[in-house]
């Protein structure tokens, strides 16, 4: 079956859907009333530090000042070069330069970053604003590109855990060695990179590089708060991380994003991959000709149910998300033990499927159908964490609780779905319910 990347802008919204096998397996939104902060780079002022919850708030220009952890404000590459406490605004803007002990003295040992009120630095959006909080900080920049991710302030560099085939990840690492013309920071070679060419690879980190220093030029020239950096629009994003060999078209219905999405295409991955950039010009709209409307209705439904009758209720709240599994009209000739344990191993594959579509993040609480055999629930870990190796969102998942409860993490970076899409019912409040008068 192919795989297909829709995308289709109307009413002030893009939205784009991934197309696997028929089926909706990711999807984004992207309006113009929400602007998303998420990954920008901003040089903001500190406002106010706290030590009690070991962090600092940090004036970004927003309307609630950002919110930075003071373990995620002491670089380890900053230190290592600068051991006279010369902050990061220093490391960055080069306002100051290290001076070179004397002979005769001996030199001082290094010391941490100590941050203070009204002291200016470079700080990058990890995490978007939620319900009052403000934006989510930290000092580490990454720059994410096709194949790799530079951190121009941090030393580390890696191969992408799920690369797990030894010679590979051993040929990675030979590329990681060819990208001295770094002169700081390190890379992460991206699971994209996979199979792909050492001249590729280069290229990505080299378009890495350039925008880093076109961005330290800049936050030298501007004063705080400022944005420095913006990631960009969603176009950009699907074409930088989903946009592969295994991806047979790229299907957009709007001519201006055409034209946009070619040019990216040509300075990020080359003309070869241009050709797979198709403008839809049906007058039907894009996604009903694909039937995909009707499959998106079903992603802010507290209700899905699998082909079996087995169904799942997922239910938000502010904390975390609970998702109960049922198995409904599900009927098999098996003991019943056998039988919860296939509608559970049935609903594993949309319950993963979903978190995606919705991007629900933080505590997540699945209360499967109970087991009783261990085999069977070890196997059904296996299958949940099988399915979530394909979400781009870190997660964590630990073993079923007695109760038949498992406990799981997803990396929770913007607003989900839902909350782009609609807003608290005045009536009922949020609630759901309406009292009888």
């Amino acid at each position: 079956m192919p795989k297909e990347i829709l995308i289709q802008t109307q009413k002030g919204e893009r939205q784009v859907a991934i197309i696997e096998e028929g089926r909706v397996e990711d999807f984004h939104i992207e309006v113009d009333r929400y602007e998303s902060l998420l990954s920008n780079i901003y040089k903001g002022k500190v406002e106010s530090i706290l030590p009690s919850i070991n962090a600092a708030f940090v004036n970004i220009g927003q309307a609630k000042n950002g919110f930075l952890y003071l373990t995620d404000a002491v670089n380890p590459f900053v230190e290592e070069e600068f051991a006279e406490r010369n902050n990061f605004l220093t490391r960055i803007f080069g306002k100051k330069k290290k001076e070179e002990p004397k002979a005769s003295q001996p030199r001082k040992p290094r010391e941490e970053i100590h941050l203070k009120v009204g002291q200016e630095i470079l700080v990058q959006v990890v995490k978007e604003p939620f319900a009052e909080k403000g934006a989510r900080l930290t000092t580490h920049v990454s720059l994410p590109g096709r194949f790799v991710v530079y951190m121009p302030c941090d030393k580390q560099a890696g191969v992408s855990k799920k690369i797990d085939d030894v010679k590979e990840r051993e040929r990675l690492r030979d590329v990681i060695r060819s990208l001295s013309f770094a002169k700081q920071g390190g890379f992460i070679i991206r699971t994209a990179s996979r199979e792909h060419s050492k001249s590729d690879i280069i290229r990505d980190a080299k378009f890495l590089l350039d925008l880093w220093k076109k961005i330290s030029k800049k936050a030298q020239q501007e004063s705080a708060p400022s944005l420095i950096y913006e990631e960009g629009e969603l176009a950009w994003k699907i074409v930088r991380d989903y946009l592969t060999d295994k991806v047979d078209r790229l299907v957009v219905d709007s001519e201006d994003d055409f034209e946009r999405i070619k040019r990216f295409v040509q300075t990020l991955i080359g003309s070869e991959m241009v050709n797979k950039i198709q403008l839809y010009k049906g007058s039907t709209p894009l996604f009903d000709s694909r039937n995909v409307s009707k499959e998106l209705k079903k992603i802010y439904d507290t209700h899905v149910y699998c082909k079996s009758g087995a169904y799942i209720v997922i239910e938000q709240t502010e904390g975390m998300t609970v998702i109960d599994v049922n198995s409904g009209k599900y009927k098999v000739k098996a003991s019943p033990g056998d039988a919860a344990f296939f509608a559970n191993m049935e609903v594993v594959p949309e319950i993963a499927r979903q978190l995606r579509l919705r991007d629900l993040g933080g505590i997540i609480i699945i209360d499967f159908i109970d087991m009783v055999r261990d085999d069977h629930k070890r196997k059904v870990i296996e299958a949940l964490q099988r399915e979530l190796s394909r979400d781009h969102a870190k997660t964590e998942v630990n073993r079923i609780s007695p109760l038949g409860i498992v406990e799981m993490t997803r990396a929770r970076t913007r607003k989900t779905i839902e909350s782009i899409s609609f807003t608290k019912c005045p009536y009922c409040n949020g609630r759901g319910r309406v009292k009888i008068v």
